[in-house]
């Protein structure tokens, strides 16, 4: 069974980037295929980066908002060649994810692995906190 393609937008996930889009931009940047859904224990958001390093990979939390950046490396090719198709997206990318409330960004655990990465956004426990209320004095 094939898995297709079905939307570049989700109904509860919003993305963008400052950057570019897939296809690049007069500034180099590009954004690479991702894929986020739901589990049972939270959320899965998995990135395709091939031929990437783990340490060229920088997330950050901004609120419920987690940014993907880094520089794909264009290191394999001979100088002065010419193509005849480049499909390849290289040079700096940046994805920029928001996620819907109930998830728990700060408890994120992301690894990378055969060129995807994958964060697990486990949902957000709501700790139940028992606190006195004092009430003003009166009659």
């Amino acid at each position: 069974m094939a898995v297709n393609k079905i939307s570049s937008t989700l109904h509860f996930v919003t993305h963008s980037s400052s950057v570019g889009g897939h296809e690049g931009s007069a500034n180099g940047h590009w954004v690479p295929n991702t894929d986020v859904y739901i589990t049972d224990s939270g959320l899965v958001i998995k990135v395709e980066l091939a031929g990437m390093k783990s340490e060229n990979l920088e997330i950050n939390v901004e609120g419920n908002r987690l940014r993907i950046s880094g520089s794909r490396p264009d290191c394999c090719r001979a100088p002065k060649c010419s193509f005849l198709m480049m499909e390849i997206n290289y040079g700096p990318f940046e994805r920029l994810i928001e996620l819907p409330a109930g998830y728990d960004l700060s408890q994120a655990k992301a690894a990378y692995l055969n060129g995807f990465l994958r964060i697990d956004v486990p949902v957000l426990v709501a700790h139940s906190k028992r606190t006195k209320v004092h009430v003003a004095g009166g009659n």
